[in-house]
């Protein structure tokens, strides 16, 4: 397949890219050089040259505390270049897939979240990719003449907390530098999510897509969920630092100016139904620091 990959220098997008070339897949590669995404004129040019048969859009602008003050940013990225890019996959008949957030919950609940929870977004960041959901599901709604209805060839796949890839700058690999450097390391306590690996996340991706598994929205991260807490002390004794010192905190302590979800990990059922099993964050993690040279 044609395959169009927009916001391929970021950690999930080169990733991503990798993984449906390996799969003999042709690739065009997108960074912001290459296309400005809140530019709906561009958008509609570059994809309609293109013809792409798959979409699939890693940009996200995720400064999460930035955004409470610059909520246009974060709109103009998350929402209404969301709302571009699938209006251009309708015109060219492409499948469309977006990456989305668990911010858009609360987090005041006890289990993984389904994707028939509600959503009950608290910050801007938040919002924002809320509505870049609705916009990215609700075209090929209705057939027009001469051009087939596209309703189920749209995937929006929420993820969470990502890390791994050989761009990886994530909470994980901040916590290993300041492991590694003698520094204490301050991790959430009151902060529960479902950590995931960008493979895993590019995999299971490319599957629903080959596959044609139903379209809608999918909880794309991998099985099983645990505090920064104790996701800081599994990466501890993964990288064989006993000695290093990590101290609990509470996500109210920090002033951060956004807020939060608490319990934000999300169930992965609707995945596995679909034919797409996903390891263990703590299997995940031990393959990131394998392929980076730091498991012992």
């Amino acid at each position: 397949m044609r395959v169009a990959i927009v916001g391929a220098a970021g950690m999930l997008g080169a990733v991503t890219v990798r993984e449906w070339l390996a799969h003999g897949h042709h690739v065009t590669a997108l960074t912001r050089a290459d296309l400005d995404v809140t530019n709906p004129g561009d958008v509609q040019a570059v994809l309609e040259r293109l013809a792409p048969d798959v979409i699939i859009n890693c940009t996200a602008y995720n400064r999460v505390d930035d955004a409470e003050d610059d909520p246009s940013t974060s709109l103009a990225v998350n929402t209404w270049a969301v709302r571009s890019l699938a209006r251009a996959a309708e015109a060219v008949g492409a499948v469309f897939v977006h990456y989305s957030t668990d911010f858009v919950f609360d987090g005041v609940t006890d289990r993984p979240y389904a994707e028939t929870d509600a959503p009950n977004p608290q910050s801007a960041y938040g919002m924002s990719k809320l509505m870049g959901e609705w916009f990215a599901l609700e075209v090929g709604r209705t057939e027009e003449v001469g051009r087939p209805a596209l309703e189920g060839r749209q995937y929006v796949l929420r993820v969470e907390s990502l890390f791994g890839g050989s761009a990886s700058r994530s909470t994980i690999d901040r916590m290993l530098g300041h492991m590694r450097a003698g520094q204490t390391v301050l991790a959430f306590r009151d902060r529960v999510v479902s950590p995931s690996h960008v493979d895993d996340v590019a995999r299971a991706t490319r599957h629903l897509v080959t596959a044609q598994a139903p379209g809608g929205l999918y909880h794309c991260v991998n099985s099983g969920y645990a505090s920064w807490l104790e996701v800081a002390e599994s990466l501890r004794g993964l990288a064989g630092l006993p000695h290093a010192e990590i101290r609990g905190t509470n996500a109210g302590d920090v002033g951060l100016k956004a807020q939060r979800p608490k319990f934000a990990a999300l169930s992965n059922q609707k995945l596995i139904e679909a034919g797409v099993p996903m390891p263990s964050w703590q299997a995940a993690l031990s393959r990131h620091l394998g392929a980076t040279g730091v498991q012992r």
